[in-house]
């Protein structure tokens, strides 16, 4: 009868942990392609000042959290994955103004997918490694995440996926005896007050360095500062729903879910809502299917408006 007991009792448990986790995940890829449509229809210049402003609203909501937390012990090297962030962050700015937005995502979302992935599955950057009970079907849902989704764009993948490696390192080692982070808290939240004073911290110091670099002439808009803000909280909430995926999924299970899918609801925020992809040809005008061949370039058929 105990046995039979504690067998429910961990079906019970293992069951709410799957459904906390992946309610946590859905939450996340949706303000994930979302956090930006505030802010879709104002001026947000070179993006420098924005990226602070967000930053600071991150730091905010982490605030909230902490003392929601009771205020758990500050473990400095969390700050590192916020570093890490802020310094990927930073990095979209060149990367869309050269090789555009649709490709800079692209090649981010893939390598923020394959490091995050990675890191945990085979325990990367002295983290333990993460077993799955099927790891043949772990490795081909990686790969097909990877397949739904230069150089710059792949240091901000990267950055983007080693942003939590610290807080499972400590994580790791607080399950040990004789680290200095021993007995460390194992609930991801706990960390986010660390992680999120790293981004607004290393936001702050690019801010002044791009500040001196102009001289103190920033490019400030004004009327980004609210919607910057509103952005800022919806991809706090959203990273704050990650670290619960994390922590009750595992971060092997958590990073091709949240990585690929805010690409499909921001594409749905584009498509239905902002009319982004438009009809090639005007429904008011008749189409004349009769052209001959040599009205084409190169001899290729198609139509024409009379």
């Amino acid at each position: 009868m105990n046995i039979w007991k504690a067998y429910n009792t961990f079906n019970s448990s293992n069951g709410t942990d799957l459904t906390i986790g992946f309610t946590s995940s859905t939450v996340a890829v949706f303000l994930f392609g979302t956090n930006f449509v505030p802010v879709k229809k104002f001026d947000t210049g070179d993006g420098m000042f924005f990226q602070w402003i967000i930053c600071a609203s991150i730091w905010i909501v982490s605030l909230v959290i902490n003392l929601i937390q009771n205020c758990p012990q500050f473990w400095p090297l969390a700050m590192v994955g916020g570093f890490a962030w802020a310094t990927g962050n930073v990095t979209v700015v060149p990367i869309v103004k050269t090789i555009g937005l649709a490709l800079g995502l692209l090649i981010w979302a893939s390598f923020n997918l394959l490091t995050g992935w990675a890191s945990s599955r085979f325990g990367w950057f002295g983290i333990d490694p993460e077993e799955v009970s099927r790891p043949i079907l772990n490795y081909i849902g990686a790969g097909l995440s990877l397949l739904r989704g230069c150089s710059l764009a792949v240091v901000a993948g990267i950055l983007y996926g080693s942003s939590f490696v610290p807080v499972l390192y400590i994580k790791d080692h607080g399950r040990r005896n004789g680290t200095i982070y021993t007995g460390a808290s194992q609930f991801d939240l706990d960390y986010v007050f660390a992680h999120f004073s790293g981004i607004f911290l290393t936001s702050t110091i690019y801010f002044l360095i791009y500040c001196a670099v102009r001289k103190n002439k920033p490019d400030v808009y004004p009327q980004a500062i609210l919607p910057g803000f509103v952005s800022g909280v919806l991809w706090a909430i959203a990273n704050c729903c990650w670290f619960m995926a994390n922590h009750y999924l595992s971060a092997v299970v958590s990073f091709p879910i949240i990585t690929t899918g805010p690409g499909l609801v921001a594409a749905v925020w584009g498509v239905l809502v902002f009319k982004e992809i438009k009809e090639l040809f005007s429904s008011e005008l008749p189409l004349r299917t009769d052209t001959p061949a040599s009205d084409f370039p190169n001899g290729n058929m198609g139509v024409r408006r009379q």
